[in-house]
């Protein structure tokens, strides 16, 4: 329960805890609770879905972008915008460290927000409401899993990627992470998604080969992953997946 909480409270801003937190098992719990990322997805898709009911009864009509920007809102705050951050970081450190590794990093460490972080989030940010302005009721299953696949992304990065910054919780949730489950539960969540969801198939496909692409770019520039670019893993993710069931229909 622990770890599902600590997971809950690092993806999202829904408010929930634990009294009688043992801050010696926190190394251990960080670990265990990648593998709650795809519970919370389910979460957050299930949220979504509910306000996409709430405004199924006018959906597509004149007012439908209204109802996209309403969805997509709700779609950051619950969220926090904690993702949109890291990939702000990214793009601003991939701009700025002009290739140099330690360079990059640091640039990723500092808040301040460049102009390649806030183009980055408007990209992703137009490309989700674009989508979600063509959006019709049918599609909801499609809405529910997205989430879901964008991180478990996260699980498979921890799984494949060393985790370059020392110290702290991702490096604790890399290490600790339980390897022979995570690859069962990716392995099930997969096959669950092909076998349930139309166009399924699709989907997997589509995230393996962002996530392919993306830590091809991690490993060149940085020989690893930070918190920064597993947020911009699953920003880009849910983007690109997003479009591609409407554009699919």
């Amino acid at each position: 329960m622990q770890a599902f909480v600590t997971a809950l409270q690092l993806l999202t801003r829904i408010p929930l805890s634990i009294p009688g937190h043992d801050p010696d098992r926190q190394a251990k719990v960080a670990g265990y609770a990648v593998l709650f990322y795809p519970v919370v997805g389910v979460l957050i898709g299930a949220l979504l879905v509910l306000l996409l009911g709430l405004l199924q009864p006018v959906w597509q009509s004149e007012a439908s972008l209204l109802h996209a920007g309403l969805l997509l809102t709700g779609w950051v705050i619950v969220t926090g915008a904690l993702h949109l951050d890291g990939l702000a970081d990214s793009a601003d450190a991939w701009l700025g460290g002009f290739g140099d590794r330690e360079r990059t990093l640091a640039i990723m460490k500092d808040s301040y927000a460049g102009p390649a972080g806030v183009t980055a989030i408007m990209v992703i940010l137009l490309l989700k409401f674009a989508a979600l302005s063509e959006l019709s009721w049918t599609l909801w299953p499609a809405l529910l899993v997205i989430p879901v696949l964008a991180r478990l992304q996260v699980v498979l990065l921890f799984l494949t990627t060393a985790y370059v910054r020392p110290g702290g919780m991702g490096a604790s949730a890399t290490e600790h992470l339980p390897r022979k489950t995570a690859w069962a539960w990716l392995l099930l969540i997969a096959v669950a998604v092909i076998t349930l969801i139309e166009s399924g198939w699709m989907l997997i496909v589509a995230m393996g080969l962002v996530f392919v692409v993306l830590r091809a770019i991690m490993q060149q520039r940085l020989g690893g992953t930070t918190g920064d670019t597993a947020g911009a893993l699953i920003e880009i993710t849910e983007a690109v997946l997003l479009c591609l069931i409407v554009l699919s229909t």
